[in-house]
């Protein structure tokens, strides 16, 4: 079977988009797809797969990590996904896209595309470890869990080639972990972990749990906005007045073809 494709990114976050509008064209989209889709040498090459299925009166993003694993949620995907949506699908902003964490709005900000992420949940401090060296970190939810860990430098995150170590029985399913090193006043650069895909050059979720993270650390007022810079860019993320986290990013298209992966 032959099928339409595009790839798309947003700060480097890359992804293989399948429009699916009623969800019969892939059928339950089966991880072994996945990881050839996502494959870097073989396939188109990924982060992970968005499927765009039509539910009702919104689009449903159907997000699979390039292992194959689903996830309940992706900040980068989300806003490649309207992107699709606003320049193919005869969409409009403000946007409300359906997701495994529930409706998440976008705006337009020019070139950029801004989502609300909703409202985060803060856990107690775990560990992480990346070799013998234990760090402290904050479980943060996102609708997906982090465990935020601040570092003196980047280069603390190792390579990153593997999961860094993590209570297992706090995360069954696996963490995303960030490293974040402090760059000025309310700026902040991270490297990260994605459960499922191994380092990536950025991630929305992510980036959101490590703003949260350094504004409870800085006590920093509602409403102040964030810089958080990533391998792949940077992000700029607020925590408003009624506690809801909005991101925003760029959000762009590169190509779209036919496959039959």
């Amino acid at each position: 079977m032959t099928y339409r494709f595009l790839k798309g990114h947003g700060t480097e976050n890359d992804f293989v988009l399948l429009p699916d509008p009623d969800g019969t064209v892939h059928g339950d989209l089966s991880a072994e797809r996945v990881r050839a889709l996502c494959d870097r040498r073989a396939g188109i090459g990924g982060d992970g797969v968005l499927r765009a299925i039509r539910r009702e009166d919104r689009w449903f993003m159907d997000y699979r990590n390039s292992d194959g694993s689903i996830s309940e949620m992706c900040g980068n995907g989300v806003r490649v996904f309207a992107r699709y949506l606003l320049d193919h699908e005869g969409a409009s902003a403000p946007l409300e896209i359906d997701t495994r964490d529930g409706v998440k709005t976008i705006t337009l900000d020019g070139d950029l595309v801004t989502v609300d992420m909703g409202t985060p949940a803060v856990f107690d401090t775990t560990k992480v470890t990346v070799g013998d060296v234990v760090h402290e970190a904050l479980h943060v939810s996102m609708g997906n869990p982090h465990a935020v860990a601040f570092v003196d430098s980047l280069d603390e995150a190792g390579s990153l080639l593997t999961a860094p170590g993590h209570d297992e029985a706090l995360y069954p399913e696996g963490v995303n972990v960030e490293f974040v090193q402090r760059r000025g006043e309310h700026h902040v650069a991270m490297r990260v972990h994605e459960r499922g895909s191994g380092e990536t050059r950025s991630c929305g979720t992510g980036a959101c749990a490590v703003m949260v993270a350094a504004a409870l650390a800085d006590d920093a007022p509602r409403g102040t906005t964030y810089r958080v810079d990533v391998p792949g860019g940077t992000l700029r993320i607020v925590w408003t007045d009624g506690g809801r986290i909005l991101m925003t990013g760029p959000a762009v298209l590169v190509a779209e073809g036919q496959t039959d992966l």
